[in-house]
């Protein structure tokens, strides 16, 4: 029996030393711009690029019923993008296979039927495997997956996830706009 223990507590060292690496790093503390994902022309965008700015990243696909949400989100990003706020739009087709197209379709798309002006991102994958490495840090600490397309992260100037909404939340809706204005008065 205290050799098992003793072998068990071998094997958690390393766990341990990891641990605190991250923590004397730094490296758990920077949030999401710690991460880097390709534009929708797949260019690599360092997210350190909104540093200090708020956050509303949302995962979207083209053929939902949740894809009107599109104007909601450039609505929001018209009024408030000038006070620091930046809407990421990140699609996804693990729900429904409701975003088939290429990422040119997907920016032809947006950028004629919504006439959207925020950042698009290319498409990743957002739960399961492969999940892309900022979709494991938004959802990291939450113990619900994503239930499906436009489900909303709203990140603050200091990187962190501030709330999540789902995708029933409309994005110009009351909610998700006063949690926005807190967020950009925040300082």
């Amino acid at each position: 029996m205290t050799v098992r223990l003793a072998l068990l507590a071998l094997a958690a060292l390393p766990l341990v030393a990891f641990a605190s690496f991250a923590r004397a790093s730094g490296t758990d503390d920077k949030g999401v711009y710690e991460f880097t994902a390709k534009d929708i022309d797949g260019n690599e965008v360092p997210l350190s690029r909104y540093k200090d700015k708020v956050l509303l990243i949302v995962n979207t696909a083209s053929k939902c019923g949740y894809t009107p949400q599109y104007k909601g989100m450039e609505e929001l990003y018209a009024k408030y993008k000038d006070k620091g706020l930046e809407v990421l739009a990140f699609p996804a087709n693990e729900f429904g296979a409701q975003e088939p197209g290429s990422n040119s379709d997907i920016k032809t798309f947006c950028t004629s039927t919504y006439k959207t002006t925020f950042p698009l991102f290319s498409k990743i994958v957002v739960k399961g495997q492969g999940q892309h490495p900022l979709y494991q840090f938004l959802t990291g600490n939450d113990a619900k997956p994503i239930p499906w397309n436009f489900t909303k992260f709203l990140v603050g100037k200091d990187g962190k996830v501030i709330q999540r909404f789902e995708p029933k939340d409309k994005p110009e809706g009351d909610t998700v706009t006063k949690a926005i204005e807190q967020a950009l008065a925040t300082k």
